[in-house]
């Protein structure tokens, strides 16, 4: 018989923060998948995708915590039962729960359906609070957005370039943006 695995899956929503922190409480992974965004659902995330289609009968699959794993009580449900179905254990390390795929402790997942819920709604909460406080910053003229990275005189540069028929992803890559970026400057009324 083959062995079983431990199998790490750790994310975070962008290629600037830092996995270490979940990797050093997960601990040992035979096998470890980095996922280096955000991402709605399962589908979306490819690393968790590969881990979900590598793991096997008896493997555990860990994560440091389950808002890590899904970001909606339907994701949950829907990764829980894939793994269920194949025979795969998972631990959730900070809440210290094992979802064992022999249907286990029903007050276990009790509690993870909870938690789950209680994250998506905080996630909720918290954008439309982040809602919220933009529309007050905006009627009050505060909030103006990020700050554009190029002066007047750079853009009116761009739009000269790409009146005398210089390819915009050329213009685009010589200032450093990107080429949504660039139509938006090009857009703009002139100043």
């Amino acid at each position: 018989m083959p062995t079983t695995q431990r199998v790490a899956y750790v994310r975070v929503s962008s290629a600037g923060q830092n996995l270490d922190r979940q990797l050093e409480a997960i601990g040992h992974a035979d096998k470890t998948y980095r996922e280096y965004q955000s991402a709605a659902t399962a589908s979306a995330r490819p690393q968790l995708r590969e881990a979900l289609d590598y793991v096997r009968e008896g493997d555990t699959l860990a994560v440091a915590s389950i808002d890590r794993l899904a970001r909606s009580l339907r994701d949950m449900l829907e990764i829980m039962e894939e793994l269920e179905e194949k025979g795969v254990s998972v631990e959730f390390v900070s809440q210290g729960l094992t979802i064992r795929p022999d249907g286990g402790d029903l007050t276990t997942r009790l509690i993870l359906h909870i938690i789950t819920a209680v994250a998506q709604s905080e996630r909720e909460m918290i954008r439309e609070r982040q809602s919220e406080g933009i529309a007050i910053a905006k009627a009050r003229g505060v909030y103006k957005g990020r700050t554009r990275t190029h002066d007047d005189t750079a853009i009116q540069a761009m739009r000269d370039q790409a009146t005398q028929g210089i390819p915009k992803a050329r213009i685009a890559r010589e200032h450093g943006i990107s080429r949504s970026t660039l139509y938006r400057y090009l857009a703009w009324p002139r100043s």
